[in-house]
């Protein structure tokens, strides 16, 4: 019997959120080279301390930097972030050039870009451990905002959509 993971884990509803950090670099605000990805690996792990974790490929620059800033922002997509979702899930260079006309600020903590949507969190790097092909990242939540209710955006059957789709 073979196994097919990624078939399976396609019939299994994941929200979809956008983790940015930086590396210093003269190219951004405060002297930072931004960057931000999509993802729908976001976990809390525990609420007392306040940690969250991340799986990220091993070998990406996006870790590289998020490693080096020891810093990262989240914010939760809603069902209007399909677009912002696809253009950070692109290469490395068309992200970095989308950044310049997303709606995105700084956040207070970390200096991480925030993101519209329903939540946002800054995070600082508590450990990390390799889980096969990815480098799992755990956070201790420094700060959180939530902005008014908004349905959310969803990884399902290989594809990001409104939960409200049918």
């Amino acid at each position: 019997m073979e196994l097919d993971l990624r078939t399976v884990m396609r019939q299994f509803a994941t929200g979809v959120g956008v983790v940015s950090t930086w590396a210093e670099g003269p190219d951004g605000p405060g002297g930072r080279r931004h960057d931000a990805i999509t993802v729908n690996s976001l976990i809390p792990v525990s609420f007392d301390p306040p940690l969250v974790s991340l799986s990220l490929r091993h070998g990406s620059a996006f870790l590289a930097d998020l490693l080096r800033a020891r810093r990262w922002g989240v914010s939760i997509l809603a069902a209007d972030g399909a677009d912002t979702a696809r253009l950070l899930s692109r290469s490395r260079e068309s992200r970095i050039e989308a950044l310049g006309s997303l709606p995105a600020a700084p956040g207070p903590h970390t200096g991480t870009l925030l993101f519209d949507g329903p939540g946002w969190m800054e995070c600082a790097l508590a450990d990390s451990f390799t889980v096969g092909d990815h480098l799992m990242v755990i956070g201790t939540v420094l700060a959180t905002g939530v902005r008014a209710a908004q349905e959310p955006l969803v990884f399902l059957h290989g594809s990001i959509t409104p939960a409200t789709a049918p």
